[in-house]
């Protein structure tokens, strides 16, 4: 596997090493000890996947607050995603930037996204399906998260009008940086 530092602290893209052959193909998208090795050693302690029908389907931006904070390590298995993160930690130099990844069925890569983030994507395929691993249970109560389109955050998105849900229609903006 190849770890690449995005320019975020602790925000990495992975790029898996992908066996193909005649019948298919074959790769490791986990292993407990060469993300320990990469620095990557929290526990995951759940499996979510998503599908969503429709091209132009955006979920996020999500984040769940202390003590549930999240770590999620993201990889499309059907469709193509725009998947983005952005720096939520008070104390970090990059707070309130983003990055956006490609995330495919046909490049195979994953987005590692560490406590402190907020997270989202937007379905570039009919039929998407993610599959993500959480270090944390979801829970309600601690569960929120930032409108797509924030003006302070001026995410690129490859959708003018998206497909929301009720939820991700009415989340709140970005809190600016308290000194």
């Amino acid at each position: 596997m190849k770890f690449i530092n995005t320019g975020i602290g602790g925000l990495i893209l992975i790029e898996p090493r992908v066996h193909n052959d005649h019948r298919g193909f074959f790769l490791e998208s986990y292993s407990a000890k060469t993300f320990a090795e990469a620095g990557i050693d929290c526990v995951f302690v759940q499996d979510n996947h998503s599908k969503s029908t429709a091209k132009g389907v955006i979920r996020g931006l999500h984040f769940q607050t202390a003590p549930y904070e999240q770590s999620k390590l993201v990889r499309v298995i059907r469709g193509a995603i725009f998947d983005v993160a952005v720096d939520l930690r008070p104390e970090s130099p990059t707070y309130g930037q983003w990055k956006g990844f490609e995330l495919t069925e046909r490049n195979f890569n994953m987005l590692f996204i560490p406590k402190g983030f907020a997270h989202g994507f937007c379905t570039l395929e009919e039929n998407t399906e993610i599959v993500y691993k959480v270090d944390n249970p979801y829970s309600p109560n601690h569960d929120t998260g930032i409108i797509w389109n924030d003006p302070a955050l001026a995410i690129d998105w490859p959708v003018d009008e998206p497909v929301l849900s009720d939820k991700d229609r009415n989340l709140g903006r970005l809190e600016p940086k308290k000194n």
